[in-house]
């Protein structure tokens, strides 16, 4: 095992907040495996490179000879969780979670070994608690703690109704971590009050509390909001080689050491050449070519990853398609100009090259040129594509 010192520098690495820095030294100093539990809720069947900013760190773990426990939420998955919500998520049924459980397992061990991971349900001991269990665990927290927390306190103050069931959901995670008797909880920093939530009841239940990691929330291709798929500016770890690498490729530069640093496991010494490499006039897109094939290598291979140019559109004739077209939806309330669909699907930088695209006459709706007047509806389904090398098939889709 790695010296304290070494451990610590690669736990650190794209962290946000270590929370407590000297509690995680005192457990690494005792040189036992410690246990580190992630908990995913099955909420949709598909994973995107969002979600392995978490599992990356999860595997760096296990590199460091530490029990890694994936933890599949089918119990929390169908109360919802509230994190970052205006209002209350509709409940998914268990059906809907277990089928989607399914997917979460395929998928995350194309980062984790699964030889050194324990996949654990948390329907294994909340189906175990009896309504006497459930009132202890209940009476751990108050409601005016729980009115502490940003997305409830905000729904109280402009009077949008919370469900009890929304004030379950921290104390059931929480009492995860009491269950599996956790060392280190990660998460995202949108579930810094629920992996807080996780010590207190630990040291209710006579455990040594656990330590927390928080880790940002990595921005999509617009380089600005939260990838999130219904957003379309997302890369799904199924999706096709072309289709990811020519993502990863067209990423904004600003965003590229960001995602070399949570995303990639080069090293920091060797991601710090790549930026010397560009200021001394490297092109950026070469650097972002490393990326875009290591990742494809990750979840395709590394025959797919040598290939992924063929199928991302670097070789193109007048008029031809990528092989591997990306599946873009959008969700909007209305129907919008081309510009704002552009932008939205991820295929422009900005609305000023959507502008400037139209302006010249370099975009193309199911083949044929548009200007600025060419508004999509909800509901339909076009083949856009942007400058020479941006391809989508969008679907704009009702809120």
């Amino acid at each position: 095992m790695k010296s304290v010192e070494e451990q610590l520098a690669l736990i650190q690495r794209g962290a946000d907040e270590i929370l407590v820095e000297a509690e995680l030294i005192e457990k690494l100093k005792r040189g036992q495996p410690l246990r580190i539990k992630a908990g995913f809720d099955p909420t949709a069947p598909d994973l995107h490179l969002g979600h392995t900013v978490l599992i990356n760190k999860l595997r760096q773990f296990q590199e460091l000879g530490h029990q890694v426990i994936f933890l599949i939420g089918d119990f929390t998955g169908m109360i919802g969780d509230p994190s970052g919500k205006s209002v209350t998520r509709p409940p998914l049924t268990r059906e809907q979670v277990l089928e989607n459980a399914e997917t979460y397992k395929a998928q995350v061990f194309k980062i984790l070994d699964p030889a050194k991971t324990e996949v654990a349900f948390n329907s294994t001991w909340m189906d175990q608690l009896s309504p006497a269990d459930f009132i202890r665990l209940a009476s751990q927290y108050t409601v005016a703690r729980m009115l502490e927390r940003d997305d409830f306190s905000k729904r109280y103050a402009s009077n949008q109704s919370i469900a009890i069931h929304e004030f379950l959901y921290p104390l059931v995670q929480g009492y995860d971590s009491v269950a599996l008797r956790a060392d280190v909880e990660l998460g995202g920093t949108d579930q810094k009050f629920n992996l807080l939530m996780g010590r207190e009841l630990q040291r209710a239940y006579g455990q040594e509390p656990q330590c927390i990691l928080t880790m940002p929330l990595l921005e999509g291709l617009d380089g600005v909001k939260k990838m999130s798929k219904s957003l379309g500016n997302y890369i799904g770890i199924q999706e096709a080689p072309g289709v990811m690498y020519s993502k990863l490729v067209s990423i904004p530069d600003t965003l590229m050491w960001r995602y070399f640093e949570l995303l990639s496991f080069r090293s920091m010494e060797e991601i710090e050449g790549f930026k010397g490499d560009v200021e001394a006039g490297t092109n950026p897109r070469d650097i972002k070519i490393k990326l875009a094939e290591e990742i494809v290598a990750r979840f395709h291979g590394e025959e797919a990853a040598a290939s992924a140019h063929k199928s991302a559109g670097n070789r193109l004739k007048e008029g031809e398609l990528p092989e591997d077209l990306p599946e873009v939806e959008v969700a909007v309330a209305e129907d919008l100009p081309i510009g704002a669909v552009l932008n939205k699907a991820g295929l422009v930088k900005n609305s000023a090259v959507a502008r400037d695209l139209l302006s010249s006459g370099g975009v193309r709706v199911d083949g044929e040129v548009v200007d600025r007047s060419f508004v999509f509806k909800v509901g339909a389904t076009h083949v856009l594509q942007a400058g020479k090398k941006a391809f989508a098939r969008v679907s704009l889709v009702a809120e």
